[in-house]
C-alpha cells in the first residue's frame, strides 16, 4: 500500500508486489521473469488473456488484483480494503479464480496474487460477498483484540513504531506480532496456494515488521514461494527496503522514479550503470517497473499518458538486465479514484478504456527479447552523450534507443554472429556483417531490437 491521503470515509492502500524465494532472488524461478500486472482485470478476462496473449508472448507470470472480499464501491481502491478472506470480490468468485489459475497454468503462465494483509477496512457495512463488518470487528475472522493499539493515522516516517503499528490512511492495522493474526493470514495465503497460486505481491509490506512477514511466510505450505514486497524507499526513513530482502524480492521504487527524471529531463547516456551502480537493491532482490497503479496516478513515475516516452522506458526496462520486471497494464483514467471499466471485464483490448500496455507491440516484443538474452551481460555500450543509446546482451541481442527529437543514422558494433535479424521494434530485417556491425536509421523516439533466433519478421 502506498502512502496516499484520501478524502471521505474510505481510504486507499496501494498494492505491493511481493516476490521472494527463501534465498531471496529477484528473478522468479524458471527462464521467464517478466510479469504482466493486469490491474483490476476480472478473473475470467485474465484467463482468456493468458491463453491468447501472455503465454504466446513469453510472459512468465501474471499478477492479479486482490481476490479477497472487500468493501463495496466503484473506486479501484476498494479492492485494498478487505473485509474477509473469502474469494468474493468484484473481480470474481472462487470458481472463477480457480478456473483462471488452471487456464493460465495450461498456457505456461504462473499466477501471482496481490495480497492485502497489513490491514482491513476503514469503516463499516456489508462486503462484496455479503459479510457484515465494522472497522475493528470482522465476525468469524478478527475482533478488536487483533488490531494494533495505535489507532491514529501514520504521520511520522522517521518513527518505526508509527510506521508499523499505526494506521495507514485510516485503515484498521492488524497486529501481525500476534500468534492468532499470523496464523490467520497464513491460512488465507495457504488457501490461495491450494488453488495453485505461484506467488504473492505483499501490499504495504513496509508497514509490517520484516520479522512478522518472515514468520507468516514460514507457515506456508510452500515457504519458498515467489514473494514480492512493496517497500517504498524514503531517504532517512526508519524502515528501509533492505530489511526485507531476506524474505524475498522488494519493489525498487527508485528505479521507476529515476527513469521518469532521466527520460524527461536528463540524458539517457546516464543509464550506462543503471541499477546497483545507482545505489539500488541488488539485482537479485529487486522487482522493477516503469509504473504501477499507484505511481501512475500520483505522478511520481511515467504513465501511459507519456506516450512514446513511456513506451521507450518499458523497452529499456525489458532490455536491461537488472531486477525482475513488471509491465503495468491498466485502464484510462481522468479521476485517480476511478474503478475499472465494466467492473473489470475486458471484452477486447483498446476498447472501453482498457490500455493493455502488455500488448503494445513495442513492449510485447521485448518479452521474447528478454527471455532470449537471459543471463547475458551488457556489452558494446554506445551513447551520443545525450538521448541516444545502444547496447548488446552478449552474443544474444542488441538494442538501440533514440529519444532524440530527430532521426539517427549510424553503424553499430555488436557481439552478434553474422546473419539476418528481425528488428522486432521496426518490423524490418537487419543484416549483421562478419565483424558484428550493422547500419540502421532510427526515427525520433523509436527503438531497435535484435535477438538470436529471430531472423524473420
Amino acid at each position: 500500500m502506498a502512502r496516499r491521503a484520501l478524502t471521505g470515509a474510505v481510504a486507499l492502500a496501494a498494492a505491493t508486489f511481493v516476490m521472494a524465494p527463501t534465498n531471496a532472488q529477484a528473478s522468479p524461478p524458471g527462464a521467464k521473469d517478466v510479469t504482466a500486472v493486469l490491474f483490476e482485470w476480472d478473473f475470467a478476462s485474465v484467463a482468456k488473456e493468458c491463453t491468447s496473449t501472455l503465454g504466446p508472448a513469453g510472459y512468465g507470470y501474471v499478477q492479479v488484483s486482490p481476490p479477497a472480499e472487500h468493501i463495496q464501491g466503484g473506486q479501484w481502491w476498494t479492492s485494498y480494503q478487505p473485509v474477509s478472506y473469502k474469494i468474493a470480490g468484484r473481480l470474481g468468485d472462487r470458481a472463477a479464480f480457480q478456473n483462471m489459475v488452471n487456464t493460465c497454468h495450461a498456457a505456461g503462465v504462473k499466477v501471482v496474487a496481490d495480497a492485502v494483509v497489513n490491514h482491513m477496512s476503514a469503516g463499516s457495512g456489508t462486503g462484496t460477498g455479503g459479510s457484515s463488518y465494522s472497522k475493528y470487528a470482522y465476525p468469524g475472522l478478527y475482533s478488536s483484540y487483533d488490531f494494533d493499539d495505535c489507532t491514529a493515522q501514520i504521520t511520522n516516517y522517521q518513527d518505526r513504531y508509527n510506521v508499523q503499528h499505526c494506521e495507514l490512511v485510516g485503515l484498521a492495522d492488524l497486529d501481525t506480532g500476534e500468534e492468532y493474526v499470523r496464523k490467520t493470514i497464513a491460512g488465507y495465503l495457504n488457501d490461495l496456494l491450494s488453488l495453485g497460486v505461484d506467488g504473492f505481491r505483499v501490499d504495504a509490506a513496509k508497514h509490517i515488521p520484516a520479522a512478522d512477514l518472515a514468520n507468516i511466510k514460514s507457515r506456508l505450505s510452500n515457504p519458498s514461494v515467489y514473494w514480492k514486497q512493496e517497500v517504498i524507499h524514503g531517504a532517512g526513513e526508519a524502515v528501509q527496503p533492505t530489511e526485507y530482502t531476506g524474505n524475498g524480492d522488494v519493489q525498487e521504487f527508485r528505479y521507476a522514479y529515476d527513469l521518469k527524471r532521466v527520460f524527461n529531463s536528463e540524458n539517457l547516456a546516464y543509464l550506462k550503470n543503471y541499477g546497483e551502480g545507482w545505489g539500488y537493491l541488488s539485482s537479485g532482490s529487486a522487482g522493477v517497473f516503469v509504473d504501477n497503479h499507484d505511481t501512475e496516478r500520483n505522478g511520481s513515475t511515467l504513465n501511459y499518458k507519456d506516450n512514446a516516452t513511456y513506451t521507450l522506458a518499458n523497452v529499456f526496462m525489458l532490455a536491461w538486465p537488472y531486477g525482475a520486471p513488471d509491465v503495468n497494464s491498466g485502464y484510462e483514467w481522468s479521476s485517480a479514484d476511478a474503478g475499472p471499466p465494466n467492473g473489470g471485464r475486458v471484452n477486447a483490448c483498446w476498447q472501453d478504456g482498457w490500455k493493455c500496455q502488455h500488448v503494445w507491440p513495442e513492449i510485447r516484443s521485448m518479452v521474447a527479447f528478454r527471455n532470449a538474452t537471459r543471463g547475458q551481460a551488457v556489452t558494446n555500450w554506445w551513447d551520443n552523450g545525450n538521448d541516444a543509446i545502444a547496447f548488446g546482451r552478449g552474443s544474444k541481442g542488441f538494442v538501440a534507443v533514440n529519444h532524440e527529437s530527430g532521426s539517427l543514422n549510424r553503424t553499430y558494433q555488436t557481439s552478434l554472429p553474422a546473419g539476418t535479424y528481425c528488428d522486432v521494434q521496426g518490423n524490418r530485417t537487419v543484416s549483421v556483417n562478419g565483424s558484428g556491425q550493422f547500419t540502421a536509421t532510427l526515427g525520433a523516439n523509436t527503438a531497435l531490437a535484435l535477438y538470436a533466433g529471430k531472423s524473420a519478421c
